[in-house]
């Protein structure tokens, strides 16, 4: 059957300027080869294997370990674990899906895919070409802190176990005393960070050389594209998970771990009214798929054109949940065995005060059974069970030493890597060899990601300007270089404060916006019927049709309400960040100043920007005809028409919009030049006689 025309503007121009108006039939399994025909110098994975790793270790980053372990703890456990895998099938499995299908189809980067779907789309893969470029800007700066973390993992002791000692006054650093010792050698030896965004400062030599090296690292497994990123994949995308999983058993052994995970899943289900949880579900679903970046459409446009792409979304998605799980495990075993010490050491030095106080307090009635003269023999629930009877008689002397209070302060992001995870690593038999296994698993989880998020910026400009294309290895190390200048904004003594910035500003908003606009070019401009018919053509049998509703409704709306939710939050709530006080070696949290609120503002402009430009740009040029890139061979303007001996003869007719124009259109699926014919030119008369029967 013939797809109806793609919808038209007032003047008549159809909005997708050069797309399939005619319908797509499966090729022959003989001329299947021949799709690729037009791609025989595109680069292509060795394996599937390859292609999985490659999908799996972008995908799964640090925010498998220190964000949704943290969502779960904030918002109701087991609870949110269910909205979240409620969320991930109805729309990130949807949308990744798409994003997998468009680029495995039109094999091509972010850029040319919307393109090829109509020319005012083209600011969609700018946009994300822009977001990629904002988040390997900071991203790679973990990475240095990573490295930083691992290469001060091979001592012992491990430089953050104890408080150092001030030369001159021969007493403990006052900062470190008021905090703790991972505190301070955080903040004060690693990142040396001024009390607010305001004091820059100057930069940091020791995470200036780390930043270096991040990036030579980048570059060097970067710089032959996807033959030699792909080849560190096998070690960078396999490697976290044998840590983990070794974290996981060691940590299970430890006292403490089975309390930890029982207050990981306990679930809270009356959280499921809460909107905010809803709305961190719902980012935090988008966000792991790493939907809009780009880089998921780049990886998959190296596949073969008849590859399964719906059972890689499937089979990615899962993968990328059951990683998160299973950090999950991991963090809160290793809080629960932190949790249990912290509440050990109150124990003991609550009874240290007891056993202090005047003797004649001994023939007192709440004097405890347990023997005071020797506190660390006295258990935590000894302790609990006399402070629930006796300890509102006491005043605030004493405290109940509950373990769970220390499990209810919630830790995140860098507050999670490197200030609760070094503490418990420290008291790990071993420690050092745990330390270095683990920031070398933050380093590789932070590489797997960041290969990805530079394919996003790479793949698509080779794709769109072929001079860059021949010029691949330039093209990436100046990429490289432009991003460590740059990236030396965060290293100077408030990096850490823009480093928040961007994480929370330069990526949301535009992504939301780039997925927004994505889904409506598939689901309501090119059409989702048009697209399953080329994904049924690609894969040789038909997706499912709910996929067509969660396309043009439930994700549509989902992303809109999170666009809407995400806008609401930045207008009634004033942006802040988290500042470090030296003073009281504490953090506190403070407003954003006017300069700042400007530059956050700009970060969600600049990239969201191409994509008004790139439909404006396109609307003004009117019905002018894009210009031909260099290199770019210009196609032909004969008009064909799918050759099979099989087909009806009605199948073989155009549109009335071909006819008029006299142009071929391209489809949306590439097929070799052997699957069409030349249609001998018609006499004047035949064609107005065909428009107006409308065949």
């Amino acid at each position: 059957m013939e797809k109806p025309p793609l919808p038209s503007d007032e003047d008549g121009r159809v909005l997708a300027e050069s797309r399939s108006d005619t319908a797509l039939v499966a090729a022959d399994e003989e001329g299947s080869a021949g799709a690729d025909g037009p791609e025989d110098d595109r680069p292509a994975w060795d394996s599937k294997l390859q292609y999985v790793l490659a999908q799996v270790g972008f995908s799964v980053g640090l925010g498998n370990v220190w964000r949704f372990p943290y969502l779960c703890h904030q918002n109701g456990g087991g609870a949110f674990m269910l909205l979240y895998v409620m969320l991930l099938l109805i729309i990130g499995v949807p949308l990744f899906f798409m994003e997998l299908a468009a680029g495995q189809s039109i094999r091509q980067g972010s850029i040319g895919v919307w393109k090829h779907i109509s020319p005012r789309l083209a600011g969609i893969g700018y946009s994300s070409c822009m977001v990629c470029f904002f988040v390997a800007l900071y991203y790679n700066v973990i990475i240095a802190w990573s490295l930083f973390y691992m290469g001060n993992s091979f001592q012992y002791p491990l430089p953050w176990e104890q408080c150092p000692v001030d030369m001159i006054s021969n007493q403990t650093v006052k900062e470190c005393a008021s905090s703790s010792p991972t505190s301070y050698f955080w903040f004060r030896k690693a990142l040396d960070i001024s009390d607010s965004i305001d004091q820059s400062g100057e930069f940091n030599p020791i995470m200036t050389g780390c930043l270096l090296a991040a990036w030579a690292i980048v570059c060097l497994a970067m710089i032959k594209g996807i033959k030699s990123s792909a080849k560190v994949m096998y070690f960078s995308s396999v490697f976290p998970y044998a840590v983990l999983i070794c974290f996981l058993i060691r940590g299970l052994m430890l006292d403490g771990a089975i309390e930890g995970i029982k207050y990981l899943f306990y679930p809270k289900l009356e959280i499921w009214g809460e909107v905010q949880v809803w709305r961190q579900a719902a980012t935090q679903v988008f966000f792991a798929l790493g939907l809009g970046y780009g880089s998921v459409i780049a990886y998959s446009s190296y596949n073969p054109v008849h590859n399964n792409c719906h059972r890689d979304a499937i089979m990615v998605s899962g993968i990328n949940f059951m990683t998160s799980v299973l950090a999950s495990l991991v963090v809160f075993v290793v809080l629960g065995f932190r949790a249990k010490n912290i509440a050990l050491d109150c124990v003991v030095a609550n009874v240290a005060r007891m056993a202090g106080m005047a003797t004649t307090g001994s023939s007192e009635h709440w004097w405890p059974w347990f023997n005071t003269s020797d506190p660390k023999s006295v258990t935590l629930q000894d302790y609990r069970e006399w402070y629930s009877q006796y300890g509102s008689l006491l005043g605030s002397n004493l405290t109940d030493c509950d373990p769970d209070r220390e499990m209810s302060k919630g830790v995140e992001g860098t507050g999670l890597a490197f200030i609760a995870f070094t503490e418990a690593m420290a008291l790990f038999p071993a420690s050092p060899f745990w330390s270095t296994l683990f920031f070398l698993m933050l380093l590789n989880l932070g590489l797997s990601t960041m290969f990805g998020t530079m394919q996003g910026i790479l793949t698509p400009l080779m794709d769109n300007f072929r001079v860059l294309g021949r010029h691949k290895t330039m093209l990436t190390v100046c990429s490289c270089i432009l991003g460590f200048f740059i990236g030396l904004l965060f290293t100077q003594r408030s990096g850490n404060y823009f480093v928040t910035m961007f994480d929370d500003y330069s990526a949301t908003m535009p992504l939301i916006i780039v997925v927004v606009f994505e889904t409506i070019s598939v689901a309501w401009i090119y059409g989702a019927d048009r697209f399953l018919d080329d994904v049924e053509v690609m894969l040789h049998w038909r997706p499912p049709v709910i996929y067509r509703y969660l396309w043009k409704y439930v994700c549509l709306l989902g992303m809109v309400g999170l666009l809407a939710a995400s806008l609401l939050r930045m207008v009634f709530k004033r942006p802040t960040y988290t500042a470090w006080n030296h003073t009281t070696g504490s953090e506190t949290s403070l407003e954003y100043p006017g300069w700042a609120l400007v530059m956050l503002s700009m970060l969600i402009i600049v990239a969201s920007l191409p994509v008004p430009i790139g439909y404006l740009l396109s609307f003004l040029r009117g019905g002018q005809s894009l210009p031909v890139e260099e290199g770019e061979i210009e196609p032909p303007r004969e008009r064909y028409s799918k050759c099979n001996s099989a087909e009806p003869e009605l199948n073989n007719h155009h549109s009335p919009l071909d006819e008029d124009r006299n142009r071929s259109r391209s489809t949306f699926l590439p097929l070799g030049a052997e699957h069409y014919r030349l249609l001998p030119q018609q006499e004047e008369g035949e064609e107005e006689e065909e428009e107006d029967t409308g065949l």
